[in-house]
C-alpha cells in the first residue's frame, strides 16, 4: 500500500466513529470517508507531522458541512427521527465510555447541540484531543474551543440520562421486556415499564410508525401488546448496549434499543425504518 493508503486504513474505524459520533448516520458517514480520502490522497504527506490528527481534522470539516445538511433534512422528516443503529462489536461494549457515547440515548442528546458544538464535545470528551488541535478542526481559536467545550458539556450534563446504566442493567431489563412480549402478559410488561417511559417509533414516513412520542406506561404497554405472536425477538447488542432485533416472516422489522433508570425502561427507541436497518446486517467497528 502507499503511505497515503496505509495511513488512512490505519484510522479507517476512528474516522468512521467520528463521523458517527457527529452525524447519527452510518450512510452519511461512509459518505464523509469517501470525501475524507479523496482530500487526504492529495496532500502532500511530507508535510504532515501527526497523521492522525490531520485525518480527523478533514473527517470533522466533512462532517460538519454535512451536518448542517442534515439538519434540513430532518425538518421535514415524517415522525421522530431515530439515529441509525450500529451492529456494533463485542469490544465497543467493553468500552463503557465509547459505549455511552454512542448510545441511541447519547446520540439524541447530541442532536441539541449546535453543529460545531457537537463537534468540539465529541472531539475533546470522546476523542481526547488537544483543544489546539480541535480548533484546527472548527476553524476557532483555541480559547473559543475551551468556551465551546465548556458550553457543550454543561448543555449534555443537563438533558444525559440520570444515572449510566450497565451492560447487565440494560440485558437485565430488555431479557424481562422480552419475556413479557412473548407471554402476552401486560402485567409483567407494567412491571418493567417506568411511569413515564417514552417510546419513539422511527419509520420515516415509508413504514408504519407513531408520528409523536408515546408517554406513559399504560400507553406504551397497549402499544406494545400488538406486537404478534409470531414475530421473533433476538437479543443483540446496538451501538455497545444490549438490544432487541424483531423479525417478522424472517426479515427484520424493527431494532429496538433501550434507555434504562433505577432498573426499569425509561427510553424505547424503535427504528423500523427499512433504509436504517442495513448495518445491522454486518458487525462496524468503532474505535477511539
Amino acid at each position: 500500500m502507499s503511505e497515503h493508503t496505509e495511513a488512512f486504513v490505519a484510522h479507517r474505524n476512528l474516522l468512521f466513529t467520528v463521523a458517527y459520533e457527529m452525524l447519527g448516520s452510518a450512510a452519511d458517514a461512509e459518505d464523509v470517508l469517501q470525501e475524507t480520502w479523496l482530500r487526504w490522497a492529495g496532500v502532500d504527506i511530507n508535510t504532515v507531522r501527526d497523521r492522525r490528527a490531520y485525518l480527523v481534522r478533514i473527517t470533522t470539516r466533512r462532517a460538519l458541512t454535512r451536518l448542517r445538511t442534515l439538519g434540513r433534512r430532518k425538518e421535514s422528516y415524517v415522525g421522530p427521527w431515530l439515529p441509525e443503529p450500529l451492529l456494533t462489536t463485542a469490544d465497543v461494549a467493553d468500552d463503557h465510555e465509547l459505549a455511552e457515547h454512542v448510545s441511541m440515548a447519547m446520540l439524541l442528546v447530541l442532536e441539541t447541540l449546535t453543529p460545531t458544538e457537537r463537534a468540539v464535545f465529541v472531539l475533546r470528551d470522546v476523542f481526547d484531543m488537544e483543544y489546539a488541535q480541535i480548533a484546527k478542526a472548527v476553524d476557532k481559536s483555541p480559547a473559543a474551543v475551551r468556551q465551546i467545550a465548556h458550553r457543550a458539556r454543561a448543555h449534555v450534563a443537563a438533558r444525559r440520562p440520570r444515572g449510566t446504566a450497565t451492560q447487565a442493567d440494560t440485558r437485565d431489563a430488555l431479557a424481562a421486556f422480552k419475556q413479557a412480549i412473548e407471554t402476552g402478559d401486560p402485567q409483567r410488561l407494567l412491571d418493567v415499564l417506568a411511569p413515564n417511559v417514552v417510546l419513539l417509533t422511527d419509520g420515516g414516513g415509508i413504514v408504519q410508525a407513531a408520528l409523536a412520542p408515546i408517554v406513559g406506561a399504560g400507553t406504551v404497554a397497549r402499544i406494545l401488546g400488538r406486537i404478534t405472536p409470531t414475530t421473533e425477538l433476538r437479543p443483540t447488542h446496538v451501538n455497545g448496549y444490549p438490544a432487541l432485533m424483531i423479525s417478522r416472516d424472517g426479515a427484520l422489522d424493527t431494532v429496538i434499543a433501550a434507555r434504562i433508570d433505577d432498573g426499569l425502561i425509561a427510553g424505547l427507541y424503535a427504528v423500523r425504518n427499512p433504509e436504517k436497518l442495513s448495518r445491522m446486517e454486518r458487525e462496524t467497528a468503532l474505535r477511539r
